[in-house]
């Protein structure tokens, strides 16, 4: 099926962060949210809970764990056990209270920026401290981006206690190979270090790549990890909230449930009837959607050669985001800031990802080719001034 972007007139009738951010002037390209409209099974899904009036409390169902492990088996090939998840509102708070549970006051987290910026702040909402082992860029064929394996066992030996993985890597794009994933629970299980991997933009992994599940390289893996799932980015349902901790041992499994009940509880249940939904009926919807947006990496790779030669980018993966390097231009770190005032695009700054994003803005692939082109249109008259 095709999915296409829906009409500005049309969007700007929603009230979510995107939309009510910025007057309209503003092209809003900023926040991760789609401007695809919703998949039909979950507009359906939710409309009959509407139906039924079924506004209620979450109660004993674990229709949205079973849904996700058998997406887990066709899509990844990876057998998850429906009794090691538990649901709860979002990714962050899987985060937070699996850290919260791995670590003690003060230890330690590493991340890898340029990074996911909430990550600066869940570690010491967790009782953390974060250190940073910065990606390595280029990569091992000098194409991408990578971890600094190096780094990592480093910071291990070091003292950290945890390492909290964006995989895939936001705003990067980047799909981890199964080798390095490999690498890293062995350094962390050598070193006692715990890990919590992000995948929420799992389901987005472009058809040029493979996603590797953290917890499926290896028995090490399974025994330190704890996943993030959700098919909040992929199916645009972050104001649903409901999100999955994923566990593959015996230990993981007690510790996400000796988790106090409100975690749980406070699962939306329109959320878990959604997430069902896309886990069950949505992947049609999430290919048409995903080939929008490899459409559009491949515009944008066209549009910024002939419009900003002196723009790098790197075409994505996985999600639909782009990390775009606009350091040539001599706009200096913040360059989002002059775009927002003065081209009347909204980005995301750089820096907001770690000071390695300095020069650096994170544009949302996910709408209209033609919003697109206008969008590099307002940039490069900007820098023609």
């Amino acid at each position: 099926m095709t999915v296409e972007a829906e009409p500005l007139s049309r969007l700007r009738q929603r009230t979510s962060e995107k939309w009510g951010e910025y007057p309209d002037d503003v092209l809003p390209l900023f926040v991760a949210e789609m401007d695809y409209p919703l998949a039909a099974p979950i507009a359906q899904a939710l409309h009959a809970a509407i139906d039924r009036s079924d506004t209620g409390y979450i109660g004993p169902d674990d229709r949205v764990k079973r849904a996700f492990a058998d997406y887990a088996q066709t899509r990844w090939d990876w057998t998850v056990d429906p009794a090691r998840t538990r649901t709860t509102t979002d990714v962050s708070v899987v985060i937070v209270e699996a850290l919260r549970s791995l670590i003690e006051p003060g230890d330690r987290v590493v991340i890898t920026p340029p990074v996911y910026p909430p990550f600066f702040e869940l570690i010491p909402e967790a009782g953390g401290v974060v250190e940073e082992v910065p990606l390595l860029e280029g990569g091992a064929d000098g194409a991408g981006w990578a971890l600094d394996l190096a780094g990592l066992e480093r910071a291990f030996a070091g003292g950290a206690k945890a390492f909290l993985l964006c995989n895939p890597h936001n705003p990067l794009g980047l799909v981890h190979p199964r080798a390095e994933l490999e690498a890293v629970a062995a350094l962390a299980a050598h070193h006692g270090v715990s890990v919590v991997s992000d995948e929420v933009h799992a389901p987005l992994t472009h058809s040029d790549a493979t996603f590797t599940p953290f917890l499926s390289v290896s028995e090490e893996a399974r025994r330190i990890g704890i996943a993030a799932h959700s098919a909040s980015k992929a199916w645009n349902l972050a104001g649903l909230k409901c999100a999955l901790f994923v566990t593959a041992s015996a230990e993981q499994a007690e510790r996400i449930h000796a988790l106090p009940v409100e975690v749980e509880v406070r699962t939306s249940l329109f959320g878990r009837i959604a997430n069902e939904a896309a886990y069950r009926s949505g992947q049609e919807w999430l290919d048409g959607a995903l080939h929008a947006i490899e459409a559009n990496r491949m515009l944008l790779s066209v549009l910024l050669t002939d419009r900003l030669p002196h723009v790098r980018y790197r075409e994505p993966h996985a999600s639909y985001l782009a990390w775009l390097d606009l350091r040539e231009l001599g706009w200096g770190d913040r360059p989002a800031k002059r775009i927002l005032e003065e081209a009347r695009v909204a980005l995301v700054a750089g820096e907001d990802f770690g000071a390695q994003g300095a020069g650096f803005v994170r544009l949302n692939l996910a709408c209209s080719p033609e919003v697109l082109t206008e969008a590099i249109d307002r940039i490069a008259a900007l820098a023609g001034r």
